[in-house]
């Protein structure tokens, strides 16, 4: 009997390729899938916290503008005056460090001259002194401003009132704001059949500081003296995002 030729018995070395290849993409389907099966689940939140206080310290505006026939009576003028409130202010407790001079200024004083056009002539000269004070016992606020003008002080620029040191306030801000967050992912979970778990992430964002309160000059000037004056309260406030797991 005529012999048969050999037949081969194996695979195809591409069909081999094809198998081992899809194999190996089992177990990393496996895994997609269990890493699927450990994302937490989470919810985000955000909170809102505010403290209120009273403002510990005020910053006023106060001058002497004066006029004269020539610059130099004009600035004599006012330098006297300036010195005035300058050492009634520090005889009342008010530091160096809380005086600063904000603006000084020198100008002619024109008036229109009828033999002459209407053209402007120079018929004296104006000196502007304002001075920046802080004033940290509100207790005196009241009594300063009314000495001020009693020693020649014409000029007043409104009262500032602040709060020296805010760091306590934020933090006290910042705790209301967590607890506000933890209460709305508590209630959110508990309304959707779901328990919180950690806190993954937190985060602080669109906190403030206060904003100075400020008392207009014209309000100052319709009180008697010494000058009663009001400075309120002030709100310090923050603000946090958070994600939460959840079970």
């Amino acid at each position: 009997m005529a012999a048969h030729g050999n037949r081969s018995t194996g695979f195809h070395p591409l069909f081999l390729a094809a198998v081992l290849a899809a194999a190996s993409l089992f177990p990393l389907a496996a895994q997609a899938a269990d890493d699927a099966d450990a994302t937490p689940r989470t919810i985000s939140v955000t909170g809102h916290g505010e403290v209120q206080a009273e403002p510990d310290m005020a910053s006023i505006q106060t001058g002497v503008t004066s006029e004269a026939d020539t610059a130099r009576a004009a600035l004599d003028a006012n330098t006297q005056a300036m010195q005035q409130v300058l050492d009634g202010l520090k005889e009342m407790g008010i530091a160096e460090k809380d005086l600063q001079t904000s603006q000084f200024s020198i100008y002619p004083v024109y008036r229109n001259d009828k033999t002459t056009d209407n053209a402007p002539k120079v018929i004296g000269y104006r000196v502007t002194n304002q001075l920046a004070v802080i004033v940290r016992d509100l207790t005196k606020l009241g009594d300063i401003l009314d000495k001020t003008v009693s020693l020649g002080s014409n000029q007043m620029n409104g009262i500032r009132f602040s709060i020296d040191d805010t760091a306590k306030l934020e933090d006290e801000a910042r705790k209301a704001a967590v607890k506000d967050a933890l209460h709305k992912a508590k209630l959110l979970a508990g309304a959707s059949g779901v328990s919180v778990g950690r806190i993954l992430t937190i985060q602080e964002s669109g906190s403030s500081m206060p904003s100075p309160v400020y008392m207009k000059a014209s309000m100052m000037e319709a009180r008697a003296s010494s000058v009663p004056v009001a400075a309120g309260e002030q709100t310090v406030s923050a603000n946090v995002s958070m994600t939460i797991e959840i079970d």
